[in-house]
């Protein structure tokens, strides 16, 4: 409970206590007239008390008990029951000098009993209980209701209005629990979207750049050695290198138009300084391949290519088998020089199956020097599409890559045919 709350309960219990006492010494004071005051005893006739003997001013018992039946109001929210127990005790004892203060605090009370406690059980039959013994000791010291039932007809509604708030304000709760997990959920869910397309560009990044740096750097490194023998052949490699240039920066403008805002202007106008003519190219596929080969050709690599049963295949499936050989490729110039590489390409029926190999030393995307994200992007591509990856050193020297990616929805639940499992090895 707040400080707020606990503060209110005090200065409500403070009033109320101080008009109770009020009202009784009122109450007392103008009944010692002709009239008297009005008697009630449990089980008998509520008799008047004429006479001028009687007291103008009540007893200090009385004026306790007035104040206990409503100074227990400033813990109704932390003793709920409590409360309600001591308020009727002291209205009982105090049943001669009834006001309507006392009657609203026990209404008060009751109410508090129901809504606020957290045995809840416990707060209705105690409630219950005392309305009983209310109606049958004391029958006429209600205000004006029906017969000698005042006391249920008056508690009654007031628990079950009770009830009413307290099943409204636990639904109020729920909802704003649910409310707040739905938000969190968002949230998770944002920053799950969020990391993974992270992910999904750094991978794109890493592929296109590290793949013709790569190439760069070789023709760069060819061009130095032969620059003073053969002028010619230090030209050819430094075209090749810009060639390998310009397309690194055009797949770059693919990939940062993707971050940029909509409408934006992209940053850097005209990267490859060829004043606008060379627009956005589409995202590389399978149909690449053979200048893919022949730039690594250029940088000195001997490459042989095979490819069966060439045809049409969905653009993102197209680009991921484009990137295995890619990558595949790249680390061939990394990790092992000029060695020999092989690759096949062959469009089965139901998947399409990559092999890339060579006959150099031992040489792995994740050797030391290397951090294995090319690889780990690579089974990240094929998994989407329900393939399979695998990498490792062949048994004569070299390195040995082979993808297997379905080609329908229901082929990725395939088994790899007998002659394919052990390709990675």
């Amino acid at each position: 409970m707040s400080s707020a709350a606990r503060a209110a309960d005090v200065a409500i219990a403070a009033v109320a206590t101080i008009a109770a006492v009020v009202a009784v010494i009122v109450q007392a004071r103008t009944s010692s007239g002709p009239y008297g005051i009005l008697t009630v005893r449990p089980g008998r006739t509520p008799v008047f008390i004429p006479g001028p003997w009687v007291a103008a001013w009540p007893p200090p018992r009385i004026l306790l008990g007035a104040a206990m039946t409503t100074a227990p109001l400033a813990f109704r929210r932390i003793y709920p029951i409590t409360a309600f127990c001591v308020i009727m005790v002291a209205v009982v004892a105090t049943s001669g000098y009834t006001t309507s203060i006392t009657f609203a605090a026990v209404i008060f009370a009751a109410y508090t009993a129901a809504a606020y406690s957290p045995f809840r059980r416990a707060a209705l039959l105690c409630v219950l209980f005392a309305a009983i013994i209310v109606t049958a000791a004391y029958p006429d010291t209600s205000p004006p209701v029906p017969a000698r039932f005042g006391a249920l007809l008056v508690l009654l509604p007031t628990v079950s209005v009770a009830i009413a708030i307290r099943v409204w304000r636990r639904r109020a709760a729920e909802s704003a629990e649910r409310l707040r997990r739905a938000e969190a959920e968002h949230q998770a869910e944002t920053r799950r979207a969020v990391e993974l397309e992270r992910a999904r560009i750094a991978s794109e990044m890493h592929d296109v750049v590290t793949h013709n740096v790569s190439v760069m750097v070789v023709q760069a490194g060819a061009a130095r050695r032969v620059l003073d023998s053969s002028p010619d052949d230090a030209r050819e490699a430094l075209l090749a290198v810009e060639a390998s240039g310009r397309t690194a920066m055009t797949e770059l403008r693919n990939l940062l138009g993707l971050l940029a805002p909509a409408g934006a202007a992209e940053p850097g106008a005209d990267p490859a300084g060829d004043g606008g003519e060379a627009a956005l190219s589409p995202q590389p596929d399978l149909g690449q391949i053979d200048a893919l080969v022949e730039r690594v050709r250029a940088a000195g690599l001997p490459v042989e290519l095979s490819v069966a049963g060439r045809r049409d295949l969905p653009a993102g499936l197209a680009l991921a088998a484009y990137r295995v050989v890619q990558e595949a490729l790249t680390n061939v110039l990394k990790h092992a020089g000029q060695a020999k590489t092989t690759i096949q390409i062959e469009y089965r029926p139901a998947e399409l199956f990559i092999t890339v190999y060579d006959d150099g030393g031992y040489a792995t995307m994740a050797a030391p020097g290397g951090d294995g994200r090319g690889l780990i992007g690579l089974r990240e591509r094929i998994a989407v599409y329900g393939g399979q990856l695998d990498a490792g050193p062949r048994p004569g020297g070299g390195w040995r890559l082979t993808a297997r990616i379905p080609l329908d929805p229901a082929a990725g639940d395939r088994p790899v045919p007998p002659e394919f499992q052990g390709a990675s090895t």
